[in-house]
């Protein structure tokens, strides 16, 4: 059985939006702990509005190697009510009851479900319970505004922080579901 893993790349202060600020900081080798990251999952999870600024960029992009490769032709799930036609290959759309619909792909695939950016698909998911891992790469900037990861909760949910790594000026966090 699958688990769903949320992916982020984050500020000090939660701000997941448009990770471009990432790029001036010294990441060490967090490229290999995306790298494995990507290796461990079968599927993609994505929200309409970051499906479709990666299905404009990744498709032509060049020079990835076989992580763009694994990144393009692995399948994708798209939760959305307006998105009619997905061009990205091997994407589908959900419209479903957001936990059935997870509960399928997590019956589907042994291996992890990532879900990266999409900040309110992940508030629901997270509202829900239906997270098993948040992957955090936390970055040394507040950014002040911007869509935040954590969202209010109706009820507190309690994590196990599993692992920590500082690279660069970056540290990984990894939290699991607590059993």
């Amino acid at each position: 059985m699958g688990k769903l893993v949320i992916t982020e790349f984050i500020s000090l202060d939660g701000v997941i939006e448009d990770p471009a600020w990432t790029f001036d900081f010294d990441q060490g080798d967090a490229q290999a702990f995306k790298g494995d990251e990507l290796r461990s999952a079968d599927a993609q999870l994505l929200g309409r509005v970051t499906y479709e600024g990666f299905a404009a960029a990744w498709p032509t992009m060049e020079g990835t190697g076989w992580f763009g490769e694994k990144f393009n032709a692995m399948p994708k799930f798209v939760v959305s009510t307006t998105l009619e036609n997905p061009e990205w290959n091997n994407t589908t759309v959900l419209r479903g009851d957001l936990a059935d619909e997870v509960g399928k792909l997590k019956e589907q695939f042994d291996g992890d479900i990532l879900l990266a950016g999409s900040a309110t698909l992940a508030q629901s998911l997270i509202e829900r319970d239906l997270v098993d891992e948040i992957n955090l790469m936390v970055f040394p900037i507040l950014l002040g505004k911007g869509k935040r990861l954590f969202g209010e909760i109706d009820v507190p949910r309690t994590l196990e922080l599993v692992e920590t790594k500082a690279t660069g000026s970056v540290v990984i966090l990894i939290f699991r579901r607590k059993a």
